[in-house]
């Protein structure tokens, strides 16, 4: 199985008509991902090589019956996309756009959970969900991953992500579904989200978790591994030799006031009884150890 989408998923793209959305939109389609729809309400009743667009999401779901959302909508406009998703009818809402204000994240992410519960966001700023020869949607790039698991992939940075599913590849490796929760201070989706995913899923017999500097995330998701995770974990964190108080391509991936660091986050996986390598390349190999184990 897969977690959140697989090869029945129907996707509306917001933003299909620039540039950016209708390359990846395109792309994901020739993967076999199920892209039904695009919305621009200037550009209602035209088409994308083939794909219709609709004035709003709610008529585009209405039409199509898709039940996810990808944004590649600028900035200043993805509060406003993610209300309209989610009042529109879908489940899954992914924000591909990076540079979203805080204020605007920390805003949709309450009000979702208030008004409309039933509705996840994965992001912003992340590569999207790939469940490898069913569905991607977003950024990742579909030849890297190799299906049919047993392994289940989440990470905050979008170039570890590629790096994660590449490791397995090369080990012959199948992935269930990698989840790239994206690197900001107020994700939609966090890591715990994903380990409970993981952990309900039959098919995943182990998690390889990608974490970087700056904040808790990592620390928190280490308190579940040690409490509700029954299936084994390997992980990395990225940053070992990042000076304090410098962005390190995320506006969540930040030391301060000697937090954050990944010296701690390392340790903390590991009291939790994750496997932690010293680089990605390490991390893969110690998840090839476990799924071998596993057989």
């Amino acid at each position: 199985m897969s977690i959140w989408v697989d090869e029945n998923t129907r996707v509306v793209y917001q933003g299909l008509t620039g540039s950016q959305g209708r390359f990846y939109g395109l792309r994901n389609r020739d993967y076999g991902t199920r892209v039904v729809a695009g919305t621009n309400p200037k550009k209602a009743g035209s088409d994308v090589d083939g794909i219709p667009i609709y004035a709003t999401v709610a008529e585009a779901v209405k039409e199509t019956a898709a039940t996810v959302s990808c944004v590649f909508i600028p900035a200043p406009g993805v509060k406003g996309a993610v209300m309209e998703a989610a009042e529109g009818g879908v489940e899954l809402i992914v924000v591909i756009t990076e540079g979203v204000p805080m204020h605007d994240e920390a805003w949709f992410f309450n009000k979702l959970k208030r008004d409309f519960p039933q509705v996840r966001v994965l992001g912003p700023n992340c590569p999207g969900i790939i469940s490898p020869g069913k569905c991607n949607i977003g950024i990742t790039a579909g030849h890297i991953a190799e299906p049919g698991g047993p392994v289940g992939i989440v990470s905050r940075s979008g170039t570890l992500t590629y790096q994660a599913l590449f490791e397995l590849k090369q080990k012959g490796i199948g992935c269930t579904t990698c989840v790239g929760v994206g690197g900001d201070p107020v994700p939609g989706t966090s890591y715990i989200d994903c380990l409970q995913a993981f952990e309900a899923d039959p098919e995943t017999e182990a998690v390889m978790m990608i974490g970087e500097i700056g904040g808790s995330a990592e620390e928190e998701a280490a308190d579940y591994i040690k409490t509700g995770m029954t299936k084994p974990v390997a992980a990395y964190v990225a940053g070992v030799t990042a000076p304090a108080g410098k962005k390190m391509g995320h506006a969540g991936a930040i030391v301060s006031g000697g937090k954050g660091t990944a010296k701690a986050k390392m340790e903390a996986l590991r009291a939790a009884g994750a496997m932690v390598g010293d680089n990605p390349t390490e991390a893969g190999e110690l998840m090839a150890g476990i799924v071998a184990d596993l057989s």
